[in-house]
């Protein structure tokens, strides 16, 4: 593994910021000072500032994201935070990728690096699903436009499953992660958000979960995120 991510794994910062105490020579490996391409085996002793450390064990954790609360480690506003959700969690986790503050339901939390790079990657296609209250009742051309795709000042996105659950609720089906994109399909269709939910992330579900509520994934929905 490489030095970085190493320290990132054992709460000590993030990869930049590794990378940051590597430079300013903190970190030695096996009484050597660590550089950057640096890696660390098993059986390897690394230290910070003269201090020993171990990386973590791998933990994966699935948040109902409740509203009003932001996914960052600290907010300058003082909003709640995802994480301060998680803090029993004693390792080190981060959100994969971000929900808006007023958005609720499933949120992934990990310290596993590579499988978060991989789940918001835009080339995986992983899927979101969304339950979403709009201003106005939607009608079929409305719906027909979001399922073959919207023109966005950024790109037309790409198709997307669309159902009625209700006069002023639908269900998006998403493969992309574009900033804000439920919200921003909607109202170039002329039916702008008033609440939004995901339901599904992955796979995962926060079936079962109340808001603010957090659970570990099983094994085998480790397995099949790894293997998705």
């Amino acid at each position: 593994m490489r030095l970085n991510a190493y320290l990132a794994r054992a709460g000590i910062a993030s990869r930049r910021g590794s990378d940051e105490l590597i430079k300013a020579g903190r970190v030695r490996v096996n009484d050597l000072p660590g550089e950057l391409n640096t890696y660390v085996h098993a059986g390897d002793r690394v230290e910070v500032d003269g201090e020993p450390i171990t990386a973590q064990a791998l933990k994966y954790v699935l948040l109902h994201k409740p509203p009003g609360t932001v996914t960052t480690a600290s907010d300058p506003q003082g909003r709640l935070t995802v994480i301060a959700l998680v803090e029993e969690v004693l390792e080190r986790v981060v959100p994969v990728g971000r929900l808006d503050a007023d958005t609720t339901g499933a949120l992934l939390l990990t310290n596993d690096g590579p499988l978060a790079h991989r789940l918001a990657h835009p080339r995986y296609g992983v899927e979101k699903v969304y339950e979403v209250e709009v201003e106005g009742e939607p009608d079929d051309e409305a719906l027909q436009q979001l399922m073959e795709g919207v023109d966005l000042e950024d790109g037309r996105t790409a198709p997307a499953g669309a159902r009625r659950l209700g006069a002023s609720k639908l269900e998006l089906t998403l493969h992309e992660g574009r900033k804000h994109q439920v919200k921003r399909m909607t109202e170039a269709v002329g039916y702008p958000v008033l609440r939004l939910h995901r339901s599904l992330y992955a796979g995962l579900t926060v079936e079962g979960l109340e808001p603010g509520q957090w659970r570990e994934l099983e094994p085998s929905e480790i397995a099949r995120l790894r293997s998705s």
